[in-house]
């Protein structure tokens, strides 16, 4: 499934990566990411399709939602042992970068459907301090979130041998208000969230 899809995108990903280490912040241009489309001689890029996900305030949360924002998307459980909470605290490191800003969003997608339910990721929430109307944590039909996950270039997937049953991968992902990928990184890296950020400053300029 999400491995298939998963592996020749990561390879994209480290040439995308080598050649924006060769241009400062301020020369570079965030590309469009992902696999394009041909139709009828034209390429259509990369684009998230229609979703419908619940919130942590019982708030339909869609495309729409987002509107002319830019937003970081994840994917994570709230019992996850290992990865999760360090992705957490880069997901909250640039939820207070961008403060003030309601043109800066952040999803996050619970892949344990069974159990986080919406009473408890408001109290996940609620203990990281922040608030659905710029970080919405989102929970749904299961087979649609692990589809969306395919659609981010993101894996999620229940794995019995895998720590907390689940298996996921640590990308944070930087989408337009086109719905386009333009960015990623390993959200358990310090250093390439600071990059992200960064990204994020060039997609507001751009947009």
């Amino acid at each position: 499934m999400g491995v298939k899809a998963f592996l020749p995108f990561t390879l994209i990903l480290i040439i995308v990566a080598a050649s924006w280490g060769c241009h400062s912040a301020n020369e570079r241009e965030l590309p469009i990411l992902g696999f394009p489309k041909i139709i009828e001689g034209d390429t259509i890029p990369h684009t998230i399709p229609d979703f419908s996900f619940v919130n942590q305030d019982s708030q339909w949360v869609t495309n729409e939602t987002f509107g002319d924002a830019v937003y970081v998307t994840d994917f994570f459980f709230t019992s996850c042992p290992t990865i999760c909470p360090k992705l957490t605290r880069s997901m909250l490191r640039m939820y207070e970068e961008f403060e003030g800003r309601d043109d800066v969003l952040f999803l996050s997608h619970t892949i344990d459907v069974r159990r986080d339910s919406v009473p408890r990721l408001r109290l996940y929430a609620e203990n990281l301090g922040v608030t659905s109307d710029r970080w919405h944590f989102v929970t749904g039909d299961r087979d649609k979130i692990y589809d969306i996950a395919e659609d981010y270039m993101s894996i999620a997937v229940e794995d019995e041998d895998a720590p907390g049953g689940f298996d996921h991968s640590g990308w944070l992902i930087l989408i337009d208000k086109n719905r386009h990928i333009r960015s990623y990184c390993d959200g358990t890296k310090d250093e390439e969230v600071d990059r992200l950020m960064e990204d994020i400053k060039i997609l507001l300029d751009e947009s």
